[in-house]
């Protein structure tokens, strides 16, 4: 009898103990799930935040929160490069073709038999470039002077005289002509960058401003807005580097252009003067 109850109080041990451990076990599943939703708590916070820090200040939230000033001085920067690049794309395509039909000309010029078929292909084509229209302002000259004689006071001297005056004047025009565009180049890039700067100015002064302003003053109330005014520096400089190295491009371009319309225009006098043709280099 003493062993049958020995047996049931061991065994009645073991279900204790065992009821003990599924109870731990289960305090300890219940802990886990609650560390599981803690954590999914902090990834969904974490990633609701994500977006607001991959979003940092720019040129649009400091134009957004500047005032009238910063927003002109931003509009003039804006119409400043698109001035330039619209510029800097029509002269670039208008020197391609003035060098591809003055090259042309030459050719057709020097391998031609007299002035009399130089003029019916001026006549034919045009003057389009400004070789073909000195040319034909020399030639034009040349025969009227011969044929009238000095009828203005203008035209008096001898026919020497008036055609190079004449050949003096196309190449002025034609000059002119080349440099349309280039002053406004060069006021572009060298305005742009004090036209940022002033932005930058602006912008720190009222930032600055509103620091003051406030109860607490820490990095980020000073660094976001001291950077973003910062950009306008930026934006004037990206504005001006590309409209000076075009004007220095198109400057230079025009230099040697003009270069070739001198010797053209010695060779083309000495043969009006003279009647022999000077053989001419090409473009």
């Amino acid at each position: 009898m003493s062993d049958l109850l020995q047996t049931a109080w061991i065994l009645l041990a073991q279900v204790t103990q065992d009821a003990a451990t599924v109870t731990g076990v289960g305090q300890l599943v219940q802990e886990g799930t609650a560390i599981i939703e803690g954590s999914a708590q902090l990834l969904q916070s974490g990633a609701a935040a994500a977006p607001a820090a991959a979003e940092p200040p720019g040129v649009l939230h400091f134009v957004a929160q500047t005032d009238v000033v910063g927003k002109t001085l931003f509009a003039i920067l804006v119409l400043m490069s698109l001035v330039s690049w619209y510029l800097i794309f029509v002269k670039s395509l208008s020197n391609w073709r003035i060098r591809r039909l003055s090259s042309r000309f030459l050719q057709q010029f020097w391998a031609a038999s007299s002035l009399e078929q130089v003029e019916n292909e001026i006549a034919t084509h045009g003057a389009a470039e400004p070789f073909s229209h000195l040319a034909s302002h020399a030639i034009h000259a040349r025969n009227h002077h011969v044929k009238y004689g000095a009828v203005r006071l203008e035209e008096k001297g001898s026919t020497s005289a008036f055609v190079t005056r004449t050949i003096r004047k196309v190449i002025d025009e034609e000059t002119a002509r080349l440099e349309n565009g280039l002053t406004v180049l060069a006021s572009i890039g060298s305005t742009a960058p004090f036209v940022g700067l002033f932005g930058t100015v602006w912008g720190v002064y009222h930032a600055l401003i509103g620091i003051g302003l406030s109860d607490g003053v820490s990095v980020n109330r000073i660094a976001g807005p001291v950077g973003e005014a910062l950009v306008m520096t930026g934006l004037g400089l990206a504005v001006a580097i590309p409209a000076v190295l075009a004007y220095n491009a198109f400057v230079r371009t025009n230099r040697v252009y003009l270069a070739q319309l001198d010797a053209f225009a010695h060779d083309l006098f000495t043969f009006l003067s003279t009647g022999q043709q000077v053989k001419g280099k090409g473009i």
